[in-house]
């Protein structure tokens, strides 16, 4: 092909780019409930550490992973494991979150309507 390409318009070879959308749809509900959690967890670590909110520890829970887990039990002993490294207690915040993430469903699959 010796031509030029044109995209965006009908060039000489007749080839013409089209524009791509793609939607996804999320369960705004859903998206509700983590934006809770987490900021449930904010004002629980907050207390925990008696601390100003930019001195908490960095956590990485992912609901998600726990979501695909089988039970409290595991989703507890997961919890456990990230909190391995604070020094306070953790029962009564991993028995809240427990509480908080049951019936909840996982984002990274969008929700088909």
């Amino acid at each position: 092909m010796g031509g030029k390409q044109r995209w965006g318009g009908g060039g000489d070879d007749g080839l013409v780019r089209r524009q791509g959308k793609v939607t996804v749809k999320y369960d705004c509900k859903e998206l509700q409930k983590r934006l809770n959690l987490e900021e449930w967890i904010l004002e629980q670590f907050t207390c925990l550490y008696v601390c100003q909110e930019e001195e908490i520890p960095e956590l990485k829970i992912d609901v998600d992973e726990l979501l695909d887990m089988e039970s409290d039990n595991t989703r507890a002993a997961r919890v456990k494991e990230l909190l391995v490294d604070y020094y306070k207690p953790t029962e009564a915040f991993i028995s809240g979150l427990l509480d908080k993430i049951r019936g909840m469903q996982k984002l990274s699959t969008p929700q088909k309507k």
